[in-house]
């Protein structure tokens, strides 16, 4: 993660010396960066592939002793400056009532919800009893971490996770939700607007419990025209930034719109975000140009690089 420059304005909480991932988020330059992987807790960790086999994924994003032991794991090994909540952003539509599974070598199963009548049988006011269990987890986090790692909640921005519940699975170009919001917007505009309070109340109610940062994945926000790409990822963005800065104006937000190319930095200056995190394929040096001096930028490190080894 880095930082264009120090911030122009005095920052009005205090940022601790001790947390150099919320230091960065900030707007001050820190060095060595700071670091943490977006997968943290997974399948290459044999710690990891042991509770793999005692139980299914939904039971150890929703048991707090388990997903906590989970988000520590890759702590305790390499020492990350953030830990990143064990969760899933399809949790959040789970929530709802939306039937959800996840099945060996398929991935997120669940029932469409592809009408106004599937629509209407989403109980948003259920999401908060719901997520209880992940929001002990987080105060378990926060007590169990070291002084120096921040904590980081998540969820998943409404246009990624409206692709997952509409089309009822993984998609290589989402081609029924994109066609939903051409063919019916009135109801997809509708789904939109619920899954943006949705993702508001739940982020704020992750801070409550303890997140100390919080980032929006929009990992197929790159399907997107710029004109529907304003539409449904900036817009309910900039709408869930407002909600959470109402409450905590001074708690750090992540965005990741992912393979969103010329419109990365449309996104940053637009959605109000703190920190913009880049793909693969950004060049940082380009995107940094683009934004103001005191943006922090994350990622862009190809995971390949860690597993060949040396860079040439």
């Amino acid at each position: 993660m880095t930082c264009n420059s120090p911030p122009t304005e005095t920052i009005t909480r205090p940022v601790s010396a001790e947390k150099p991932l919320l230091r960065a988020l900030s707007g001050h330059p820190v060095w060595p960066p700071p670091m943490w992987l977006m997968r943290q807790a997974g399948r290459y960790l044999p710690e990891f592939r042991a509770y793999r086999e005692k139980s299914p994924f939904l039971t150890r994003c929703l048991t707090p002793d388990i997903a906590t032991e989970l988000t520590l794991q890759p702590i305790r090994r390499f020492g990350m400056d953030g830990a990143i909540l064990f969760s899933d952003i399809l949790i959040l539509p789970h929530a709802m009532g939306q039937a959800l599974d996840f099945v060996e070598n398929l991935g997120p199963v669940l029932t469409p919800i592809r009408d106004d009548a599937a629509l209407e049988a989403l109980r948003p006011e259920a999401v908060t009893s719901f997520i209880s269990p992940v929001l002990e987890t987080l105060r378990h986090l926060r007590r169990a971490l070291p002084p120096t790692t921040s904590l980081l909640g998540f969820a998943g921005s409404p246009f990624t996770v409206s692709c997952y519940m509409v089309e009822g699975r993984s998609s290589r170009d989402y081609s029924m939700t994109r066609e939903a919001m051409l063919k019916a917007p009135a109801f997809y505009d509708r789904l939109i607007t619920l899954l943006t309070d949705a993702t508001a109340e739940m982020l704020i109610a992750q801070i409550d419990a303890g997140a100390e940062a919080v980032m929006l994945f929009d990992s197929w926000a790159g399907l997107l025209p710029p004109g529907l790409f304003q539409r449904y990822v900036i817009a309910p963005t900039r709408q869930i930034v407002t909600a959470i800065r109402a409450q905590y104006p001074y708690v750090k937000i992540i965005g990741f719109p992912r393979l969103a190319g010329v419109m990365a930095p449309v996104y940053a200056r637009e959605t109000g975000i703190d920190a913009l995190a880049c793909d693969t394929g950004a060049s940082l040096e380009i995107v940094a140009k683009s934004l103001p001096d005191s943006m922090a930028l994350q990622g862009n490190l190809d995971p390949l690089i860690l597993k060949a080894g040396e860079m040439r």
